[in-house]
């Protein structure tokens, strides 16, 4: 147990400070490991109260009595436990006092999740506000002045997103991320937080052979863990560079460590194949809808399976050196589409490592992602996550939906679901350092600039975009709207300019090439058609590749490089002039007026090259200032975070925001902007019209709107939340966990097998003994090899084995019709109990019924219509028409369209076939089954075992059961019918409409479980025979309705159990695949039961056995 000490100070500096501290317990919060330390205050009355969490320490000095200081700690999800000594000066029992809040968030019964993160988040925000007035006096805690902020004309790149440039981000608030934790009157360190992004946020330049230098850059993911004061974040990464000899590792790896940087090398090849080809050729445009790319077969490199060898090494390679740094309690924060195999690689480590996963980019639909080659194998690495998170709902459900649809597994609202196994799934929108912003626009150089631009556009309306030259961004739809606004809007054309600042990337790939070329012709002939030689509609910058002059970098003598904007846009209006001029080339030569600008050709060929610029972050904050309408018309984009920029730089302009719907921003800004379809031109054209036409007022409330989301949702809190909601999530799968049963403790069973002298076994049929079918990610799998149930080929020599021992009995009890079982079984020495065990027979007899004679089968007509109806509608389902029941298969029909059939038939049903029919309704699996009243595998054993003790004369008591099988929970009542414990109690015989999957109270505590005790009954009565067709008929009958049993019925329906002599240590039931169960025990798959029952019979026979040289058992 943690324990925290709350100090009192005073709230103001004339009162007097009491020497006080006291232990209490740290509950309902999720577990911190020894060491970790977390503080915060919150002023009450006259008194602040400082809390430091970390290991009990003991009863310290009594505090002075003060009202309400329980209650109100509680807000903070604190529970104090004091003595009888420390009670508040009202007199009341500390739980007394904290009844009064306990109702706000549980009191003292178990938290659910939301109510465990609602008390993080009110810490969090009492923590802030410590913070904050620690930072106010310039001192923190310890008397230690606060390191500063790093300048705010740290270098940035234009428009850096976290799709693309996650890492990207001065390393300054790093440094003091954790450091002054350390050195703070040597307190425990935080919760550390490993974040693993394929590129560190640094750039490494070799100088010699030992010696290295670092650039930094601000902004992305970096900037979100700015205000992060809770945990100690460090950095794991690729440094860009190929780094082949060990004297340079080592330099590099001392020189990042300095950072809080921990290098992950990869070499040139590998590099290469995973980053340029997996990632940059594969997955990113993919995920952009842009689809694949052909694969050239006679290229290698541009192999799919070759590149994909690649990215699974360079995951395993991230995934080492994560390992080599791990220590128990880190968070380890996996980034984007680069890593999506390293959590399956991380967990095989560890598996009670904390694992969360983020991916920047959207993430498309599953019929866009069933494309994909790896798709199986890349959406089971990132489940083995504990939570994966997304920008927007949309991504969040599209992962969803392709889990469902490709894999087969279960989605619920939480997350993806697989045999009991939950990753949580979420949206967690990223935001922006909102204060950077705001405290930019206070500087004086950003004043000037404001004022340039000012004066430099004054008269007319300034629109701006900033992106990436990429396809994704939809520049050329963009420019092209502009132009049809200019075209039937006249009088807007020397009152309006749109400047549109592109960064340049992948410069070498032939697609961005011909991007490239297409934007200069579209901006030439536009400002071409539009401009003049002194005034052009579009500036259009451009913003180069060298190291030198790439935003975000340094120069090579370290110093950021800073331009004059005005200039800056000048030579860029010059530029885009003389584009337009060269495009009218091929006229100069026939056209007089044109000719006469030819002397202008050369002299501005040279203004293109000037306007190839950097823009600092300063003078980004002043474009954002003076816009009055900012464009983002991105075809698809993770997030867009310069919509969130623009925002937070309008505090006293009020621009209008025309916003992309397919950017992720649209689902958090869209109250405020102005959302268009970027593909309808016309729609654009129309929207800048409005925008900048619209009233004051409407700007003001649409900005107000979006204003209030960027400055309270920002990069920290989400943060924040993401880790907060990691660790929360790990905590509630332990409690989950909790209740899985444990594995069957093999050995324990065959040496109780052993001991034992009459022993049972029951084992289901179908996903138990089963032959496993490997699946390829196809939806819904091989039906054909499905459908077709065959046993397992590693299961023929142990059954046969165990079959044949005189002191076991073998039951194979199965929902499956006979025909079935007789295939599949008819070699062995065995009972075969078909359709839930109302058909029974020894392999050397005949089938006999255990129904009751009176059962109403009247139904089955109506119901089988039903069935046929949905069936045909429905493609890919089928329906097994058995005697005693009916099933509707929906496992290989679409995931959505067979839940709603499904939903369909129900309502049906209840409204018409079975409104008034004694049934039971079961739905399983993607599966519906109507089935009699009592018509359950448990209701059915005590039946069975009485006709087996008869047939085989059995004297001496059953002392060994073991039970196993993957049961619906309708069925599952045959597991609790040996438990010994479990009272008697009778069972209702009334309809049950619906079984959800779990069993019921009835169902758990069905009649014939009660007599598994060793008791002396004397009714061992021989079973009546009739026969009935090739049947004979048991004339017991069980769990159903009074009125059907005839008096003499009532005589033998307990004879099987009256043989029973089971203690608790000798009854094995095992689940299957199913973890939440009423078995005591697991295992996960028919591998796993034929694994066993192979030991289990060379245990019992290890004669029958022998090793060849191979190593294969043979019988």
């Amino acid at each position: 147990m943690f324990a925290c000490r709350y100090i009192l100070k005073p709230a103001c500096r004339a009162l007097p400070s009491p020497p006080a501290t006291q232990a209490c317990e740290f509950r309902n919060r999720p577990p911190y490991q020894e060491g970790r330390l977390e503080k915060t205050s919150e002023v009450i009355g006259d008194w602040r109260i400082a809390l430091v969490m970390g290991p009990p320490q003991g009863i310290f000095a009594e505090p002075p009595a003060i009202d309400g200081i329980l209650p109100s700690m509680e807000l903070a999800g604190l529970r104090l436990l004091t003595s009888d000594r420390m009670k508040p000066a009202s007199g009341q029992p500390p739980d007394e006092q904290r009844g009064i809040q306990a109702g706000k968030y549980g009191g003292s019964r178990n938290p659910t999740r939301v109510e465990r993160l609602l008390r993080d988040r009110e810490l969090r925000k009492i923590n802030r506000a410590f913070q904050q007035e620690e930072a106010g006096s310039g001192v923190d805690g310890g008397g230690q002045a606060k390191p500063e902020r790093p300048p705010e004309n740290s270098a940035r790149e234009v428009g850096s997103e976290p799709d693309e440039e996650i890492i990207d981000g001065s390393l300054a608030p790093i440094t003091t991320i954790g450091e002054e934790n350390r050195r703070s009157r040597g307190r425990p360190m935080k919760q550390r937080l490993l974040v693993v992004a394929n590129r560190l946020p640094v750039s490494a330049v070799r100088r010699g052979e030992d010696s290295w230098y670092l650039e930094v850059s601000a902004g992305g993911l970096v900037s979100a863990l700015l205000g992060v004061k809770d945990v100690d974040a460090r950095w794991i990464g690729w440094a860009g560079v190929n780094v082949p000899d060990e004297v340079g590792q080592r330099a590099l790896t001392k020189a990042l460590a300095e950072k809080r940087c921990i290098p992950v090398f990869l070499d040139e090849e590998i590099a290469h194949q995973y980053y340029n080809g997996y990632c940059n050729n594969i997955l990113w445009p993919l995920f952009h809808y842009l689809g694949l790319p052909q694969e050239d077969r006679l290229a290698t490199t541009r192999s799919f399976q070759s590149q994909f060898d690649a990215y699974k090494r360079a995951n395993k390679m991230f995934a080492d050196v994560v390992n080599m740094h791990y220590q128990e309690g880190d968070v380890v924060w996996c980034h984007d589409y680069h890593l999506m195999f390293l959590p399956k690689c991380l967990k095989e480590y560890n598996s009670k490592m904390k694992v969360g996963w983020f991916l920047h980019t959207p993430f498309p639909s599953s019929e866009i992602h069933r494309t994909l080659p790896s798709r199986s194998e890349l959406l089971r690495s990132v489940l083995a996550a504990d939570i994966v998170g997304f920008h927007t709902y949309d991504y969040a459900r599209h992962f969803v939906s392709a889990c469902t649809r490709i894999l087969g597994l279960e989605g619920t609202p939480e997350g993806v679901e697989d045999q009991g196994m939950l990753t949580r799934v979420a949206a967690f929108p990223i935001g922006i350092d909102s204060d950077r912003f705001k405290r930019a626009l206070e500087l004086p150089a950003v004043k000037e600039h404001i004022n340039e631009l000012t004066h430099r556009f004054a008269g007319r309306k300034v629109m701006l975009g900033v992106d990436r030259l990429d396809m994704i961004k939809g520049i050329p739809q963009k420019i092209l709207a502009f132009e049809k606004f200019l075209e039937e809007n006249p009088s807007w054309r020397d009152k309006v300019v749109l400047l549109q600042i592109a960064v340049p990337t992948r410069t070498d790939v032939p697609e961005y090439q011909k991007l490239t070329s297409q934007v200069h012709e579209i901006v030439g002939r536009i400002n071409g058609r539009f401009g003049t030689l002194t005034a052009v509609p579009i500036h259009h910058l451009f913003l180069p590749l060298s190291r030198e002059w790439t935003v975000g970098s340094f120069a090579t003598d370290g110093r950021p490089l800073e331009l004059p904007l005005l200039p800056l846009l000048l030579s860029a209006a010059f530029a885009a002039v003389a584009t337009a001029v060269r495009s009218f080339r091929h006229c100069c030569c026939c056209c007089p007026q044109l000719s006469l600008l030819s002397p202008l050709l050369s002299a501005t060929s040279i203004a293109t090259a000037t306007a190839d610029r950097s823009l600092d972050f300063h003078a980004l904050c002043a474009l954002y200032a003076v816009t009055d309408v900012a464009l983002v018309t991105s075809l698809r984009d993770g997030m867009n975070l310069v919509s969130y920029e623009f925002v937070a730089c309008q505090g006293s302009k009020k621009g209008v925001l025309i916003l992309s719907e397919f950017a992720g921003a649209a689902q958090s800004l869209g109250a405020g902007a102005l959302l268009v379809n970027p593909w309808n031109i016309t729609e654009v054209a129309a929207s800048i019209g409005y925008a900048l036409n619209m009233s004051p007022d409407e700007r003001e409330k649409r900005h107000r709107h979006n204003y209030a989301h960027v400055t309270t949702h920002t990069a920290q809190d989400w943060a924040e939340t993401f880790v907060s909601e990691l660790n929360d999530t790990v905590v509630e799968a332990q409690l989950r966990t909790r209740q899985v049963p444990p594995l069957l403790p093999t050995h324990v069973a065959v040496e109780r097998y052993l001991q034992s002298k009459n022993r049972l076994l029951i084992l289901g049929f179908n996903a138990t003994l089963t032959e496993s079918i490997e699946s390829s990610g196809r939806r819904g799998g091989d039906q054909i090899k499905e459908m077709e149930l065959k046993l397992h080929p590693d299961l023929k020599a142990p059954l046969t084995t165990l079959c044949n021992d005189v002191l076991t009995t073998v039951v194979v009890l199965s929902g499956s019709d006979r025909s079935v079982l007789d295939d599949n079984f008819g070699e062995y020495n065995m009972w075969l109990a078909a359709e839930n065990g109302m058909f029974l027979r020894h392999t050397g007899g005949d089938w006999m019924t255990t129904m009751p004679e009176h059962l109403n089968m009247d139904w089955v007509d109506s119901v089988k219509h039903v069935f046929e109806y949905f069936t045909e509608r429905t493609p890919r389902s089928h329906f097994e028409h058995r005697e005693t029941s009916l099933v509707w298969n929906y496992k290989y029909a679409d995931v959505e369209f067979g839940r709603l059939q499904a939903r369909d038939m129900l309502q049906h049903l209840w409204t018409g076939p079975i409104s008034n029919a004694a049934v039971d309704v079961v739905q399983g699996s993607r599966a519906v089954e109507v089935r009699s009243v009592g018509v359950t595998k448990g209701a059915a054993i005590d039946r069975i075992l009485g006709e087996i003790v008869h047939s085989k004369s059995m004297v001496t008591p059953i002392d060994y059961v073991l039970c196993i099988g993957h049961f619906l929970g309708k069925d599952e009542d045959i597991y609790t019918f040996f438990e010994p414990e479990l009272p008697s109690e009778p069972v209702s015989s009334s309809r049950t409409k619906s079984d959800t999957g779990k069993p019921s109270t009835t169902d758990k505590r069905s009649t014939g479980r009660s007599t598994v005790r060793n008791n002396s009954r004397g009714s061992h009565v021989k079973s009546q025979r009739a026969p009935v067709g090739s049947e004979r008929r048991m004339s017991t009958n069980h769990n159903m309705p009074a009125g059907w049993r005839s008096p003499q019925e009532t005589m033998s329906w307990r004879e099987g159990s009256s043989v029973l002599d089971l203690k608790g240590d000798n009854y094995f039931s095992c689940a299957v695949g199913r973890k939440h169960s009423n078995a005591r025990y697991l295992l996960n798959s028919s591998d796993d039961v034929a694994f066993f029952l192979e030991e289990l019979a060379e245990a019992a026979h290890p004669a029958a056995y022998f090793y060849p040289r191979n190593g294969d058992v043979t019988k």
